[in-house]
């Protein structure tokens, strides 16, 4: 355990001093304490810039997006390999819809741009049968449900894991009960499945709301110049232009503490109401 405990230590706990950043102003040239505090000045900016809060809207809303479209796939996927009765073609499809997750999203944007570009495949399919084509990469219109997509394609495979194991624990006699009165597919998955595995479904939903608003840093900036910061701008490729490229650190860490702080309070809410729908959650 110590490799793994010495990683958040490190890069995730020991972190956290770095955010004292957003009280000052930075100067990377006279080190940490020396940089003048300038107090709550950062936040002042931030609250009144009209970029930043357009970064906050596109990132709820392609959060949002991946909450209702992507964390169903997981789920139905499972149910779908779990009710395959061949273990050999079960474990093929478990490989093939594994593989995309361990390519990097360099690759997977130049997938999209080869199947989807100006000059893809759909288009040279559509033009060949004297069609019309359809502008997708580059169209700010189409940016976020391609984000989607694209999660949906690279991450849905390996998001089952998790619910095969809890499925894999579903007591196999209360479906033959279920059967002998008569219950349905629909029925069973409903009054066996579900409940039995309803922890697993509100704990991996509380996980994803508190890390709602991370919605993919590689991803976004990859195709950021594509579509534009209008359309393509999150709260992390904000803090990464502001911070890194402008040099205005203290600007950039108050709003990396402002995303870290709402995701904070979200799972806290989260939490507390599903304590009172009588679930355990993350924590007492």
């Amino acid at each position: 355990m110590l490799p793994g405990l010495a990683y958040f230590l490190v890069f995730h706990y020991g972190a956290l001093f770095g955010n004292v950043i957003a009280f000052k102003e930075y100067i990377p040239f006279e080190g940490l304490w020396v940089s003048p505090w300038v107090g709550f000045d950062n936040f002042e900016r931030m609250f009144a810039d009209a970029d930043f809060w357009h970064s906050v809207t596109n990132t709820l809303v392609i959060a949002l997006l991946q909450l209702v479209f992507f964390f169903p796939v997981p789920l139905a996927l499972a149910l779908l390999l779990h009710s395959l009765t061949s273990d050999l073609l079960r474990r093929f499809v478990q490989s093939v819809v594994y593989l995309p997750h361990f390519l990097s999203w360099v690759i997977v944007v130049a997938l999209f741009q080869q199947v989807l570009g100006g000059t893809g495949l759909l288009n040279g399919m559509l033009g060949d049968a004297g069609l019309h084509t359809v502008h997708i990469i580059g169209n700010p219109d189409a940016f976020q449900p391609l984000v989607v997509a694209q999660v949906i394609w690279k991450d849905g495979g390996w998001g089952t894991i998790i619910f095969l194991a809890a499925l894999m624990q579903v007591n196999e006699e209360l479906y033959e009960s279920a059967a002998l009165d008569g219950a349905g597919p629909w029925r069973r998955f409903w009054h066996v499945t579900l409940p039995q595995i309803r922890p697993i479904i509100i704990l991996l939903l509380l996980l994803r709301i508190g890390d709602i608003l991370s919605v993919g840093f590689e991803q976004m900036l990859l195709q950021r110049d594509a579509y534009g910061p209008e359309a393509a701008e999150i709260i992390d490729t904000f803090v990464y232009y502001q911070g890194l490229l402008q040099g205005d650190f203290g600007y950039a860490a108050a709003a990396g503490l402002f995303k870290g702080v709402i995701g904070a309070v979200l799972v806290y809410t989260a939490n507390k109401v599903a304590h009172r729908l009588g679930e355990q959650g993350i924590y007492k």
